[in-house]
């Protein structure tokens, strides 16, 4: 092989691996998306329904039963405090706290830290374009521009600001806020005590991570606590791979502990599959 040759090769060889690297992390993502809509799909699956988050549609509790024995709750997963703005903000100082604490959306507070509206980079955005523009809605133009147009002549905080805000309890489940951000497309949602004062904020990304643990965590789990402190097997000895929920198993183990190994790994909370190409030995 020439020396050209040898580096189109190499250079071929990289670029497969990237590309596997590449569809591998989509996939990953993906597969979290899909796990985190079930269980957000699960959240409204019970007959039952609990009192809605202000602002929001009613939504529904319940989930697939946890492994462990308290649910999470808003308040586990949380921020606090929270970044807010008070009302009277200017429209350009608004701006600048977002961009200083690279936020798309903070709660808009009174003078008793009651959350009264969201405003966001979107709301932000409509006025700036309002700045920059001479056009204007005609007669003819649609409803909801026009209303746009309005809203965006506005100087502060309170008069840019979506209202009335979507929050939520830190008394509720997670899969409640989790489905409340969904229905409402939050990414943040205003965490309020029983008077709706602002006492935190829980993003989206939190409740996915709570929802729905990442391969890592599962198998750091089946390591230590079934392999280790149930079984008092050497995770060395045996290899637990983890890719989106799946978990594939590989070694040895004795026969008469294998069934019961693989049964307590598939009652692991977020384990979808068992794949065992474990060697019985006697």
């Amino acid at each position: 092989m020439s020396e050209f040759e040898h580096h189109a090769a190499e250079k071929e060889a990289r670029r497969g691996v990237h590309g596997r690297h590449r569809i591998s992390t989509a996939e990953r993502r993906e597969d979290m998306l899909r796990r985190y809509l079930g269980a957000v799909a699960a959240a409204s699956s019970t007959e039952g329904e609990t009192a809605p988050a202000r602002g929001a549609e009613p939504v529904h509790t319940g989930r697939r039963a946890p492994a462990h024995p308290t649910v999470p709750r808003v308040d586990d997963v949380m921020r606090a405090p929270a970044v807010s703005v008070p009302g009277d903000m200017p429209f350009l100082q608004v701006a600048a706290a977002l961009a200083a604490e690279q936020l798309s959306a903070v709660p808009v507070v009174d003078a008793e830290e009651h959350v009264v509206g969201m405003v966001s980079e979107s709301d932000l955005l409509a006025k700036a374009a309002v700045l920059a523009t001479t056009r204007r809605p005609g007669p003819l133009g649609k409803l909801k521009e026009r209303r746009l147009y309005e809203k965006s002549r506005g100087e502060t905080a309170a008069t840019l600001m979506t209202y009335p805000a979507v929050t939520v309890h830190p008394s509720d489940t997670v899969a409640d806020a989790a489905w409340t951000a969904a229905r409402s497309r939050l990414k943040r949602l205003p965490v309020t005590d029983h008077r709706d004062r602002l006492i935190g904020v829980v993003t989206r990304a939190d409740l996915l991570r709570s929802l729905v643990r990442d391969d890592a965590d599962i198998r750091e789990e089946i390591e230590s606590r079934i392999l280790r402190e149930e079984y008092h097997l050497d995770p060395d000895a045996i290899e637990v791979m983890v890719v989106g929920g799946v978990v594939t198993v590989e070694g040895k183990v004795d026969v008469a502990l294998a069934p019961g190994l693989l049964e307590s790994i598939r009652a692991v909370e977020d384990v979808d599959e068992v794949v065992d190409h474990l060697t019985g030995v006697t």
